[in-house]
């Protein structure tokens, strides 16, 4: 499968070791970001792997330990592609899944801490899917 789902809501980044890096690795800024969303399937399973209720590829498990410190560092490390994909998917969530965004949100931000600190962001995608 492939990555890309929730970047962000937040940004696809690859897992660093040792020292931390200027940016996340480049390795799918290239992704077809809206064949994931155009696909149920596609983005259930990545859903899923997020909320710890199905089993992850390999992209899906990278994403799930990179979106913690993207969301906590304003995405400061991914690519200028990787910001433009996960806004889209922010977009999509949003307005077209919002079921996911609230558990996404749930689990990840339980304290709403994001949801304030995104928030011109959020509302832009509201009002411009």
């Amino acid at each position: 499968m492939k990555l890309y789902v929730v970047i962000a809501f937040l940004c696809m980044v690859a897992a660093t070791w040792g020292k931390p890096a200027a940016t996340y690795t480049d390795k799918w800024d290239n992704l077809n970001v809206e064949e994931i969303l155009e696909s149920q399937r596609l983005l259930k399973g990545y859903v899923d792997c997020l909320m710890d209720r199905g089993r992850c590829t390999p992209d899906a498990k990278t994403l799930k330990e990179t979106m913690p410190d993207a969301l906590e560092h304003d995405c400061s490390k991914c690519t200028e592609k990787q910001k433009e994909k996960s806004d889209k998917v922010i977009r999509h969530l949003v307005n077209k899944n919002p079921d996911y965004w609230k558990e996404l949100a749930t689990k990840y931000d339980p304290n709403n801490i994001y949801q304030q600190k995104y928030k011109d962001k959020i509302e832009s995608a509201k009002k411009n899917p």
